[in-house]
């Protein structure tokens, strides 16, 4: 655990993005990952009324993509639901929950930003600078950055980029649905990203890894 990118007692949003610029520039983006044994899928629900939330990590077992670990941990938020700042929110859980397991990933895929983000360091890149493993922003929504359409076909990508430069990628992960947003979190190149989500999508929107760590998150596994 790299604890120079975790925080002690409460933090201003103005502290937030400070650290995170101080974080970006360790982002390493490039990487390939050859093969993977296990992979694990984060995210979390919360509930706005209360501020209550339940973060869920599964690890499944490659390529079978057969559940072989869950691990959950709930909880308050205490930080503000601030765009950009998720992290400062969701990962004191998601810690807590990773702190649990017993078999050790060697991918991750977030539900949540990587690269693609305002200052470069979403909830992806900010929880691989932490464990130090290559992990994978897997995005419903888009932060930042500007893209063309994929083709309707599942597989098919367009680049997005923000001011010239790509931070990531518009991935149809299913025919006729909505791409998903597909960055780079921690060591691990955006093209390797998009061949390993590619790899773990089973007939739905999202890729079986971050599927289940919903469901699991929201009570339904």
């Amino acid at each position: 655990m790299n604890e120079k990118y975790l925080w002690k007692g409460v933090i201003t949003p103005q502290e937030a993005v400070y650290l995170q610029k101080q974080m970006a520039v360790n982002v390493i983006r490039y990487g390939e990952v050859a093969s993977a044994g296990y992979i694990a899928g984060i995210d979390i629900a919360i509930w706005k009324k209360s501020n209550s939330a339940q973060a869920a990590i599964v690890v499944l077992k490659y390529p079978q993509l057969e559940i072989v670990e869950v691990q959950k941990s709930c909880g308050e938020v205490e930080f503000p639901y601030i765009p950009g700042l998720l992290s400062f929110r969701e990962i004191p859980l998601i810690l807590e929950a990773w702190q649990k397991l017993s078999v050790s990933p060697d991918i991750i895929m977030v539900d949540g930003q990587g690269y693609a983000h305002p200052r470069r360091i979403g909830l992806a890149s900010h929880f691989g600078l932490l464990v130090d493993i290559p992990t994978i922003g897997c995005a419903k929504s888009r932060l930042c950055g500007d893209y063309q359409m994929p083709t309707e076909e599942a597989g098919g990508y367009c680049n997005l980029t923000d001011d010239g430069e790509i931070i990531g990628a518009a991935l149809r992960s299913k025919t006729g649905v909505r791409p998903l947003f597909i960055s780079v979190g921690h060591k691990i190149s955006l093209e390797n990203a998009i061949c390993w989500v590619r790899k773990c999508c089973r007939g739905y929107r999202l890729p079986q890894p971050t599927r289940l760590a919903h469901l699991a998150a929201g009570g339904n596994l």
